[in-house]
């Protein structure tokens, strides 16, 4: 037998206990179904099927352990850059043989150098994106490929004003050196520099969490700024190829010895195609795909250049060392 005392007390402890929620016992309360009241999960959280709960919403970016595309881009990136620092040990180790000096050794130096960074650029697109890793992107990379294009210009330019120079008091002996060449290649990058300045200036990149485009996920991405800077960077980049292209088209006839333009019209077809399928692409897309997109450009873009421009001299230096000489070159 119990005292009624003791029976009113147990009473009201029970009445006590049935209302001491948690903060989530007293959202699940509220978010009842057919519920009056409802609680709007907040923007980084998504509610369950029975929509009485809110869960965390899950983070897309291209992650360097929990995505395979990191993996393949990473691997993919990793040969490349052996493959460009060995390329450019042979060159520096034959540089002076015939076949680098005629094509401009100085040049060849620099646009190796220019590949090899585009490579280590594709570190900077994976991993979680912040507001440094957003700027470095896309100014780094719009520079990078402005000089590569810049000495693939400047070869293409030198080339003609080197036959042009063979002619009896042709006044163009005063514009052949590395002098002449590198304020080129500095010309026609400076004015990349000072695009991206301009861009840094005005509305640089920074990190964006987009938590509507798809349900249940927070897409963290780089989110450009300035639109128009970014397709000017683009563009500039763009006219360099085109205009190194035609160059290159118009150079062919020349003395296969010293000439490289066959090989530099066909790299920049690559690179143009390259570059004029990536845009519809990327605007198609969203999310670590879309930051996928860019990668593969880059890759198959710097890939093309390499492979088109220095690996036809590789294969002389290496495999057939007889016509590395100067006898070999005057002879055709």
């Amino acid at each position: 037998m119990h005292s009624s005392d003791e029976v009113t007390d147990h009473h009201e402890t029970r009445k006590a206990a049935s209302y001491r929620y948690t903060d989530t016992d007293w959202k699940a309360k509220w978010n009842a179904r057919d519920s009056e009241k409802c609680i709007k999960c907040p923007d980084t959280e998504w509610p369950n099927t029975k929509k009485n709960q809110c869960f965390p919403k899950l983070e897309e970016f291209l992650s360097y352990s929990n995505d395979v595309l990191s993996v393949i881009f990473l691997s993919i990136s990793l040969l490349c850059i052996v493959i460009t620092v060995v390329t450019l040990v042979i060159f520096i180790f034959y540089q002076d043989t015939p076949i680098v000096k005629a094509n401009n050794k100085n040049l060849s130096f620099i646009l190796l150098t220019s590949i090899l960074l585009s490579f280590l650029c594709v570190f900077l697109f994976l991993g979680r994106p912040v507001d440094i890793t957003c700027i470095l992107r896309q100014t780094s990379f719009g520079i990078i490929f402005s000089i590569a294009v810049s000495c693939i210009l400047t070869k293409t330019i030198m080339v003609f004003i080197a036959f042009s120079a063979t002619k009896p008091g042709s006044s163009w002996n005063r514009c052949i050196g590395v002098k002449q060449s590198n304020l080129l290649v500095a010309m026609f990058s400076s004015i990349q520099v000072l695009i991206n300045i301009i861009w840094l200036a005005i509305s640089p990149p920074f990190q964006e969490l987009d938590s509507h485009s798809y349900p249940g996920k927070i897409i963290i991405q780089c989110n450009e700024g300035s639109v128009i800077a970014f397709y000017s960077v683009l563009g500039y980049m763009g006219l360099l190829a085109a205009v190194s292209f035609i160059v290159a088209f118009l150079a062919r006839t020349l003395p296969d010895s010293f000439n490289e333009a066959k090989y530099i019209t066909f790299s920049m077809l690559v690179f143009c195609s390259v570059w004029i399928a990536m845009i519809p692409a990327y605007l198609s897309t969203k999310g670590k795909y879309m930051v996928a997109v860019e990668i593969f450009a880059i890759l198959i873009s710097s890939a093309g250049l390499l492979g088109c421009i220095f690996f036809p001299k590789l294969y002389i230096i290496l495999c057939k060392p007889e016509m590395n000489a100067k006898i070999c070159l005057f002879n055709k």
